[in-house]
């Protein structure tokens, strides 16, 4: 992986989508589920047999956080440092999107949803990557950490990336969401979900059954939206 050269400025989109596959370590498929592809449109895409869609081009730009300068044209660097005062594109307002989505509700898979529509408006402050996706938190299991009605700024990872021992994640399972501290288990197949409010038991779950993975960069207080 040391190895791994960044695709030339003159490779296709298809080639740098395969780079970013080697680059996160994941199967064709693993990929596509995590930007939210199913995997007959994946395999013919990667194939050539498939159109790339702007559609399949956002997704992978939301969801992986890539410059799609450097996505679509092999210009820019694929992970830029971002630039709060730089807006992801250029006829939107500066700032990171906010959307209408409660992470807590629902069984859609979140990378699914990241979409224009879903988008409610845009929140430029210090500290806050304008990259990542805002969503909103229900419930007061993890209160007072995160009020209900608060908002969270996400950054996606892979289902089997190395946990931060410790951290808040959102973590997608096959029938719900949840946003927790992720601890670490005794048995290394297991991760301990852990709630900030007391009147919440920890839950155990297996690793292998978590779908999707966010890390809770910032908590943002929605005063800041009204």
């Amino acid at each position: 992986m040391d190895n791994l050269e960044t695709p030339a400025p003159t490779a296709t989109v298809v080639e740098r989508i395969k780079y970013l596959i080697r680059l996160t370590r994941q199967t064709q498929a693993g990929f596509g589920k995590q930007v939210g592809v199913d995997p007959a449109t994946m395999s013919r895409v990667m194939s050539g047999k498939g159109r790339v869609t702007d559609s399949f081009i956002n997704r992978i730009v939301v969801n992986m956080n890539v410059s799609k300068d450097w996505l679509v044209n092999g210009t820019d660097v694929p992970f830029p440092r971002s630039s709060g005062n730089r807006s992801k594109e250029s006829d939107r307002p500066a700032g990171a999107p906010v959307y209408n989505i409660d992470v807590t509700a629902g069984t859609t898979p979140l990378s699914r949803m990241f979409t224009e529509e879903h988008i409610a408006g845009f929140v430029n402050l210090p500290g806050i990557n304008p990259e990542l996706p805002i969503v909103r938190v229900s419930g007061n299991s993890m209160a007072p950490r995160l009020a209900p009605g608060c908002y969270i700024s996400i950054r996606p990872m892979a289902p089997d990336a190395p946990l931060a021992w410790g951290q808040i994640y959102v973590v997608v399972l096959p029938d719900f969401r949840l946003v927790k501290y992720v601890r670490r288990n005794p048995d290394p197949s297991k991760v301990t979900l852990h709630s900030e409010n007391p009147d919440y038991d920890d839950i155990e779950i297996n690793r292998s059954d978590i779908e999707g993975l966010y890390l809770v960069e910032n908590v943002i207080n929605h005063d800041f939206l009204t």
